[in-house]
């Protein structure tokens, strides 16, 4: 069975894969939802959801970084990885072993696309895309909501030391847009930056993530000055795309209650 990539890149199957080693947490947890806990052999130390995982589940390494002889080892059917998660480098040493299938997401159709090749490759299709279309439902309802609102300037950081933020073309900044917010920051991805900047460029809400860096409410005293309102939000219904977007629209409904406040 010969199948594509987010990325266009050919790959081919003999059989339904029945032994998977995911290098993505999101992708980890999507898999657990659509069915394939069983088929499920290795995992990184970041695939924290569900967390029952580090129990029964071999870790390979982490995102940047995996121990190929493990991953040799779980003897694995597919690898699947990430374009932004995953090193190239990683994708070829990793090809050597198993198909890999690279994901590329960026946007609530590129998610329900990734969800609907899984549904392909996993032979579990009718419930992969009810996932599918479940999430953009809940999309649309929710921009529906928001689109009255007044156009805030935010600014979303994703860690401390250097200074940096979510630019423009990440899933991040998708998210942002869904949520009605402009992003104060629109030229890299992932930007370095300083007060200086922030300051001029004057953002109404700041956001200090969760995840990668830790932030944590001691850490908003720092930011009080560079605009009206500074939150911890929870990273993960920000960056994580797959099955955690079915409750990541109730999240946002009331990060916009706690911005307004």
């Amino acid at each position: 069975m010969e199948f594509r990539d987010q990325l266009n890149r050919r790959f081919e199957l003999k059989k339904t894969p029945e032994r998977i080693i995911s290098l993505v947490p999101s992708q980890t947890e999507l898999l657990v939802d659509l069915g394939l806990e069983k088929q499920l052999v290795g995992i990184t130390h970041f695939c924290v959801h569900p967390a029952r995982l580090k129990k029964t589940k071999k870790r390979v390494g982490g995102t940047k970084k995996v121990n190929f002889k493990k991953v040799r080892e779980l003897e694995p059917d597919i690898i699947l990885c990430n374009k932004e998660e995953n090193t190239p480098e990683m994708v070829v040493g990793l090809e050597k072993i198993a198909p890999v299938h690279v994901s590329d997401v960026n946007d609530i159709d590129s998610a329900c696309e990734l969800v609907e090749q899984y549904g392909k490759i996993f032979d579990c299709a009718p419930f992969a895309n009810t996932l599918s279309r479940s999430i953009q439902n809940k999309a649309e309802a929710f921009k529906q909501k928001v689109e009255s609102k007044d156009l805030k300037k935010v600014a979303y950081f994703i860690w401390k030391d250097p200074m940096m933020v979510a630019g423009k073309g990440t899933f991040i900044n998708s998210m942002l847009e869904l949520n009605g917010f402009e992003n104060v920051f629109k030229s890299d991805r992932y930007p370095e930056t300083d007060f200086q900047e922030l300051k001029s460029l004057g953002p109404d809400l700041i956001f200090l993530s969760s995840e990668p860096f830790p932030f944590r409410q001691e850490h908003t005293k720092e930011f009080d000055s560079f605009a009206k309102k500074v939150l911890i939000v929870d990273g993960e219904y920000f960056s994580w795309y797959g099955s955690r977007l079915l409750a990541a629209f109730d999240y946002f409904a009331q990060l916009h209650q706690e911005s307004i406040r």
